[in-house]
């Protein structure tokens, strides 16, 4: 066992917290997801994988994703030092259209690790991306919220740090994410940095970096170097970072621009196509999987031809869309196909991989969206993903943070948590003591060995309602939406801040504030 899972296996202080107020609570939030108890670590997978491809599939996929990068190219737009970089590896370069050689991408991505720990400013918290751990992560991108009183509405800077506060507290979550919403209440040029500071101050968890322009992201490291150091950010991996395929086969400025600041500062890349089929690749399966293999091929290699063995990850986003109306549709059987097979190709080359989420269409939190959540998220853990963005919060094709379906999705992931660990073989697991005992005719329920394990022995929501009807209707006849509102509510009123160094603090705030005001606002 590596110092990083024994670290993440230890008690929290979160934890520590949740049993000094009371042993009961802090034991029951331990084996559900209902409370700020211990935090639970990242999730070493010991199920197997589910495959939708054989050998030859693969080799299908692979040849004809090398066909798109030899004859057909991709374009690397409004950014000379990429081209000029692509051309010395050999590739042909043509106006901003890369040519390239058979081989080169892969033989380039022979040097990114297979896997690394993604550190976090309170080392207990630090995770492991790639192999057969999967790190949870929330909901990302979105502009609007539906708030605990029911409005959709513009997020906040303070909707934000609630966000950032509910991933800290949920014990399955593993990570604070990154643009849980878009504070539209702070100008455009500003905002990343109070986004990263509220990651480093209202949490302890792994977080990720600003991709929206290449000064975003030395601000993100240069608060990253102020935590940690100089020389550890540059020497190991503190934040990951999402850069976007503008598919199909088009990476714009913005995103390399982003790509080659962390990069260069060893910070990991999730090279991920978003790919709405039908609209950014064909509406076939096996036509978007070769798209989405030409993309990261040429995204991700990139990132070792600025800095050798700098991590990067596979990523995909794939959804279909309606040939009605075109939006965009959750929990179909087609995407899932997608990340099943792209997570194949990503282990056949050997990086860590991420998809997934708990996506939907669904406008609220209703029996739709927990269809399609579901849907997704099963698939996520079954393909072996390595990282999942989007893991809570996820709303209305992702336009909507939702503070309810955040907590409804974070239970979820507790389960996710408790499939992962398969089936118990040890002589506990295998209960013959329990069978002995009782006997023909009679019952477990109060065993030796029932007794000794009734408190772990099944994951208990602390959401989902299974008592009686009458016991039910005594208490309000509450729906799953009520009761995630009103545990949201209490999280956040019970919420206590990690303990962050004052220097460090003051540090961050003066960095922040000699940065705001080099610039005037920009809203735009």
């Amino acid at each position: 066992m590596d110092d990083v899972t024994q670290q993440t296996e230890q008690t929290s202080a979160t934890g520590r917290r949740g049993r000094g107020e009371g042993g009961a609570a802090g034991r029951r939030a331990s084996r559900t997801g209902g409370g700020a108890g211990p935090s639970l670590p990242y999730i070493t997978r010991r199920i197997g994988v589910y495959e939708v491809l054989d050998e030859e599939g693969l080799q299908l996929i692979e040849r004809n994703a090398d066909t798109i990068l030899e004859e057909i190219g991709i374009e690397f737009r409004e950014d000379p030092e990429a081209l000029a970089l692509w051309k010395n590896a050999g590739a042909d370069v043509r106006g901003e259209r890369v040519h390239f050689p058979k081989g080169l991408c892969r033989e380039l991505l022979k040097t990114a690790p297979k896997e690394f720990t993604w550190h976090a400013r309170n080392p207990e918290r630090s995770v492991r991306i790639g192999g057969n751990a999967t790190v949870f992560a929330p909901v990302y991108g979105p502009p609007f919220v539906r708030d605990l009183d029911g409005n959709r509405r513009y997020a906040t800077i303070e909707d934000f740090r609630n966000f950032v506060k509910l991933a800290y507290m949920a014990p399955s979550m593993h990570s604070s994410g990154g643009t849980v919403c878009e504070p539209v209440d702070v100008p455009v040029n500003k905002r990343h940095l109070d986004m990263v500071y509220s990651h480093i101050k209202y949490s302890d968890k792994p977080f990720m970096g600003s991709v929206t322009a290449p000064e975003r992201a030395e601000d993100t490291v240069a608060m990253a170097k102020i935590v940690f150091g100089d020389e550890f950010v540059e020497n190991n991996c503190v934040t990951l970072n999402l850069i976007n395929a503008n598919s199909p086969m088009v990476f714009d400025g913005t995103m390399l621009g982003a790509l080659k600041v962390y990069a260069r500062h060893n910070q990991a890349s999730v090279v991920s196509p978003f790919i709405l089929s039908g609209a950014m690749s064909p509406v076939t399966v096996a036509g978007t999987l070769t798209q989405i293999l030409a993309e990261v091929l040429a995204g991700a290699s990139l990132t070792q031809l600025i800095r050798k063995g700098s991590p990067v990850l596979f990523g995909t986003f794939a959804a279909s869309i309606s040939m009605q109306s075109g939006a965009p549709t959750f929990g179909t059987p087609e995407p899932s196909l997608v990340s099943y097979g792209a997570a194949q190709l990503a282990r056949r080359l050997g990086l860590p991989f991420r998809t997934g989420g708990s996506l939907c269409a669904s406008k609220v939190p209703d029996a739709q969206a927990a269809h399609e959540s579901a849907n997704t998220l099963n698939m996520t853990l079954l393909a072996g993903t390595n990282f999942v963005l989007h893991a809570a919060g996820w709303l209305e094709g992702g336009l909507v943070s939702s503070y309810e379906k955040f907590m409804i999705d974070q239970d979820q992931l507790g389960m996710m948590q408790k499939m992962a660990e398969g089936i118990d073989l040890t002589e506990e697991g295998q209960a013959l003591s329990a069978i002995r005992e009782v006997g023909p005719g009679s019952h477990y329920l109060g065993c030796a060995h029932t007794q000794a394990h009734f408190q772990s022995a099944f994951y208990r929501s602390a959401l989902a309602d299974n008592n009686s009807f009458e016991q039910w209707e005594i208490e309000g006849q509450k729906r799953v939406e009520e009761r995630a509102n009103a545990l949201c509510r209490s999280w956040l009123d019970s919420y206590e801040a990690p303990p962050l160094d004052a220097a460090i603090d003051e540090a961050l705030l003066a960095y922040i504030k000699d940065r705001k005001d080099s610039a005037p606002d920009a809203f735009t």
